[in-house]
């Protein structure tokens, strides 16, 4: 059997071939390009790589071109994550010496004497992987935006609490159109307190406002033009200035994450997973799209339902030496799923009586808040993961039964 491992870089990525014993048997500098990955494809011909048996490959990263590339056809792609590739090289020499080649030569080793102790890529469908990939940048805009979002506000702490008062009965607040509207128009207090009942009219009418519009002119002005506390002209003009230029950012940040949220509208729901997902309570398209983004489509990927709690740092950690033992939650997970689960667990019992009767057993059970929203967390990844391999729908009765049958008496 040949095992090739491939030392990947921007621009060009070295490729090591060896057999049962460790012998090296080929080796090869590519280029990251057509001709580069043509010329791997040959390599891997040359050797042995058919369809029936393709040849495995060990590589530090599971993204990118030259991954697509090997990932054609049934080839089992084994991304290595490299902390663990550098402790494997301390096998190999006490030096600690280190090379591109060498490197390679080490991940094809990894994949000849632990194959057994690495997961491949799962093969996820294309619709899945064209979901993970709007899902996931849907999060990151989210989080992009609200950072800046908090940006903003730690600036306008500085000089402007007027502003801050007036979005703060607002959903989103900052986020909210109507709060750039207006800080566009008046970036400084001096300004704002000038503003007149028609630009807040127009200011409102522009940001899609359709409603209660007069109240909310009348509100605004009043807060506006209250006696606040003022920076020096100068500063306070700089500082408008500083507040124009991180709205600009909020409001690029705020675009790029409602069009990626009604670009996973669209295609989250044509997955076949979906509806399944979808009748859990507590998960909506966004929440949904995230998960599915996260296990994927591959039944075979996860072994049973511990597998998945584990990948999603659901289920507790045991430490135990000697005399001493400790049960902990785990820090080493998949943070993105880990992140889903806190808000499908915070949301699910406003939306299913016997989740909202597990949490508070494991409140009553002296459990912290975030303690139990990860037992609640972990119960329903294990009962999405029984729903998905049966292809069965969510139901409250199968469950919860304890809490359907108390709900029923």
């Amino acid at each position: 059997m040949i095992y090739c491992g491939i030392d990947w870089a921007e621009r060009t990525h070295d490729v090591a071939l060896v057999d049962d014993s460790g012998q090296l048997v080929a080796k090869r500098h590519i280029t990251d390009d057509a001709a580069g990955y043509q010329v791997l494809l040959d390599l891997l011909a040359e050797y042995g790589d058919t369809e029936e048996s393709p040849i495995p490959v060990a590589i530090e990263t599971s993204r990118g071109l030259l991954v697509a590339v090997l990932r054609t056809g049934r080839r089992k792609i084994y991304a290595i994550n490299p902390m663990a590739a550098a402790r494997y090289r301390d096998r190999h020499a006490v030096s600690r010496k280190k090379s591109d080649p060498g490197d390679a030569l080490v991940l094809a080793n990894i994949l000849r004497t632990d194959m057994h102790a690495h997961r491949p890529l799962p093969q996820d469908s294309e619709l899945a992987r064209a979901v993970a990939v709007l899902a996931r940048a849907q999060q990151d805009a989210v989080w992009n935006r609200q950072q800046i979002a908090n940006q903003l506000r730690s600036l306008l702490r500085e000089y402007y609490p007027a502003a801050l008062v007036a979005v703060e009965v607002w959903k989103k607040g900052l986020c909210r159109p109507e709060a750039r509207e207006i800080l566009r128009l008046a970036p400084t207090p001096t300004r704002a307190a000038k503003l007149t009942r028609a630009q807040l009219q127009a200011a409102l009418k522009r940001a899609g406002r359709q409603r209660g519009i007069e109240a909310e002119v009348e509100r605004l002005r009043d807060i506006l033009r209250a006696d606040w506390a003022h920076q020096p002209r100068l500063v306070e003009d700089a500082l408008g200035t500083q507040m124009l230029a991180l709205l600009l950012q909020l409001e690029a940040a705020s675009k790029a994450a409602d069009d990626l949220e009604h670009a996973v509208e669209e295609a989250f729901p044509q997955h076949p997973d979906a509806e399944i997902i979808l009748s859990f309570p507590g998960l909506g398209v966004q929440l949904g799209a995230r998960v599915l983004a996260e296990i994927g489509d591959d039944r075979q990927r996860f072994v049973d339902a511990r597998g998945l709690k584990a990948y999603a740092g659901a289920s507790p950690i045991t430490r135990a030496s000697g005399k001493k033992s400790s049960i902990t939650r785990r820090w080493v997970k998949n943070d993105r799923l880990n992140h889903v689960g806190y808000l499908w667990a915070f949301s699910a019992p406003n939306a299913s009586p016997g989740a909202k009767a597990h949490y508070r057993k494991r409140r009553d059970h002296g459990d912290w808040h975030a303690s139990a929203q990860r037992n609640l967390f972990n119960r329903l990844l294990g009962q999405l993961y029984h729903c998905l391999q049966h292809r069965a729908r969510f139901d409250e009765a199968i469950a919860f039964p304890a809490a359907a049958e108390a709900l029923a008496a």
